[in-house]
C-alpha cells in the first residue's frame, strides 16, 4: 500500500478495536486492524481489555479522537463492548458484509487478507 494511505477522519489519534473473533471474519477482522496500523491510519488496541474495564486501556480509549470498530459479523461485538463501555463509535466496519462468509475455517489466505483490506481501507477514506 502506498505511504499517503490515511483515514479521511482527519485525526491522527485513530483507535482501532477488532472483534478477534473464534470464525474466520472475527481473524481476519483482528489481522485487517494489524495491517491498518502498519499503514498509519490508527492504533490496534486491546478490545477484550476494554470488556475487561483495564484502566490502561480504558484511559487511552478515552484519550482516542475517534474510535474505528471492526466487527467480524453482524453481531457487531466489537462496536457493542465499545458502547457499553460508554464510547461512542466512530466508524464500524462489518467483515462479512465485505463480501467475506463467516465460517470456523480460520486459515486466512493472503489474498483474502489483501482483497479485504483495500476494501476497508476504501471505506476508510471515503469517510
Amino acid at each position: 500500500m502506498a505511504e499517503e494511505t490515511k483515514c479521511s477522519c482527519g485525526s491522527a489519534n485513530v483507535a482501532i478495536f477488532p472483534c478477534v473473533g473464534a470464525a474466520n471474519v472475527g481473524q481476519l477482522s483482528n489481522k485487517i486492524a494489524i495491517e491498518l496500523e502498519k499503514e498509519g491510519i490508527g492504533n490496534l488496541m486491546c478490545t477484550a481489555g476494554i470488556g475487561a474495564r483495564a484502566p490502561g486501556l480504558m484511559k487511552s480509549a478515552e484519550a482516542s479522537d475517534r474510535i474505528i470498530a471492526i466487527n467480524g459479523c453482524p453481531v457487531n461485538c466489537a462496536s457493542k463492548t465499545m458502547e457499553l463501555a460508554g464510547f461512542k463509535v466512530d466508524r464500524e466496519i462489518v467483515i462479512s458484509e465485505l463480501g467475506v462468509k463467516k465460517t470456523k475455517d480460520r486459515d486466512l489466505k493472503e489474498e483474502e487478507v489483501a482483497e479485504v483490506l483495500e476494501k476497508v481501507l476504501e471505506i476508510l477514506q471515503s469517510e
